[in-house]
């Protein structure tokens, strides 16, 4: 059930009409996927760029996971394909490629929560399912509810938002062996209602190229936290800015009692995506098409808007290994500070 709050989504729609402040800079797109190989995807949800050049891309509504020649000198090339069994996909919410090529894929066939690991190949390397209650209910446009809406692998754990455990981060072993979790819930003012408390604490989970982790709450007061590789918090910081105030004025403060465990809370989404850059910068992409840039410390550095085929508001960030940032829809690529590329180190994980 799309219960209230509902309407504020709204807010999102029409992009371009929203109060922005005069000193958003403007990216202009360098490259990507030339448009005839991006336009025989259905909806890319995920697009990254190994060292070697190789694109991964996923294809959310096709329920596959394409890679496509970093010399672009063939047609994609299936890695993973539609189905339930074992080394398929369907219905999946998350992709993510780790430094060694290897990735992950959650979906959730028949409505059970899973993570599947791949080799580069496409060859099926592992996986396991997560408790029932996680099961999606519903999906409008790139808003998931109750899905596996974030995984973050590094190779060699995976980094869940699974905000039903108690804690923000749920780290798994690619065997499905719980190694840890931690994150405080943040306080919501709707504890009594669990499936509310909960949505306001989904968001995404971004591993640090310079160690440690950042969590960005999707939903609710725009905020974020960065934990260091013990998980231990070192601080949060507020989301602000002249973007956000019709966000802030349209957030719902009441929600209508649900008739059954069927129904669930829409929470609307301030922010769609975010990464970190490999000097640790914070880049978070908010549901209007805007993206907001903190430094290390936590202070905001920059506001960026992305033009491609017009303007762009992402659905998905990543790094590549040559320092670019990569978006979706479309997979544009873009110079992150134009004219002073950032040579990025190898990244050295959470730990």
């Amino acid at each position: 059930m799309l219960s209230a709050g509902a309407a504020a989504l709204g807010i999102f729609v029409f992009i371009g009409l929203f109060p922005q402040s005069s000193s958003v800079q403007t990216l202009k797109s360098i490259g990507g996927l030339p448009a005839h190989i991006a336009g025989r995807f259905e909806e890319i949800g995920g697009c990254e760029r190994a060292e070697s050049g190789d694109y991964f891309v996923f294809d959310r509504r096709s329920h596959m996971v394409f890679l496509v020649p970093g010399a672009m000198n063939g047609p994609p090339r299936e890695l993973v394909g539609v189905g339930v069994e074992p080394g398929r996909v369907l219905n999946p919410s998350a992709f993510d490629l780790a430094p060694d090529k290897t990735f992950v894929v959650a979906d959730a066939p028949f409505g059970q929560p899973r993570v599947q690991f791949f080799f580069e190949t496409g060859a099926r390397l592992g996986g396991f399912s997560l408790p029932q209650h996680t099961a999606p209910s519903a999906k409008t446009s790139t808003v998931f509810f109750n899905l596996i809406a974030s995984v973050k692998y590094s190779g060699k754990s995976l980094f869940v938002s699974q905000p039903e455990s108690g804690t923000l981060i749920a780290e798994y072993s690619v065997d499905g062996q719980l190694i840890r979790s931690f994150g405080q819930l943040r306080p919501t003012g709707y504890e009594s209602d669990l499936e509310l408390h909960k949505a306001l604490n989904a968001g995404r989970i971004v591993i640090n190229p310079r160690g440690g982790f950042y969590f960005v709450f999707s939903g609710g007061t725009p905020l974020f936290r960065k934990y260091d590789a013990s998980g231990k918090l070192l601080f949060e910081r507020y989301i602000q800015g002249a973007e956000l105030d019709d966000s802030a004025r349209n957030r719902p403060t009441t929600w209508p009692k649900r008739a059954g465990s069927g129904e669930t809370p829409f929470v609307a989404p301030v922010v769609r995506a975010a990464a970190a850059d490999a000097a640790g910068n914070l880049w978070i992409s908010l549901a209007v098409p805007v993206t907001y840039v903190y430094d290390a410390a936590g202070d905001k550095m920059r506001t960026v808007q992305f033009a491609a085929a017009g303007v762009v508001s992402p659905t998905n960030l990543s790094f590549g290994a040559d320092g670019r940032l990569l978006i979706t829809p479309g997979c544009y690529a873009f110079e992150p500070e134009p004219g002073k590329r950032l040579r990025p180190e190898r990244p050295s994980g959470p730990r």
